[in-house]
């Protein structure tokens, strides 16, 4: 009899643990952003900023898939091929890289070759 009202507190059960210390919602979220990347079914937005920088120009890469390892590997390789610096973070399961300088022409490059769709300037 599964009643709703009824809240766990706690249990040794495994599967328990992982609902009571919030572990399954990460799994499922992580395999949940490992099947968007494998689909590319998402679309990446450009975006040019100036502001708060001392007047120098990044180019933003938003709304990529929040996986660590995923935006880690597409930022490396817009610095190596660009030759500039830059950093990715994740805010609310949503990735964003910054390049230094304008380097669009390049990126929609590389984005084109890993076959990732983008809008933007």
């Amino acid at each position: 009899m599964a009643n709703k009202d009824r809240v766990l507190v706690y249990s040794d059960d495994p599967k328990d643990r992982k609902i009571l210390d919030g572990s399954l919602q990460k799994e499922q979220a992580a395999a949940a952003q490992a099947q968007l990347i494998a689909s590319n079914s998402f679309v990446a937005v450009f975006r040019i900023e100036k502001n708060g920088r001392g007047g120098k120009i990044v180019t933003v890469l938003d709304k990529l898939p929040g996986q660590d390892e995923f935006l880690k590997d597409l930022t490396k390789e817009f610095k190596t091929k660009c030759g500039v610096g830059g950093s990715y973070k994740v805010q609310d399961t949503v990735g964003v890289i910054e390049i230094q300088g304008d380097n669009r022409v390049k990126m929609k490059k590389i984005l084109d070759g890993r076959n990732i769709k983008y809008k933007g300037v």
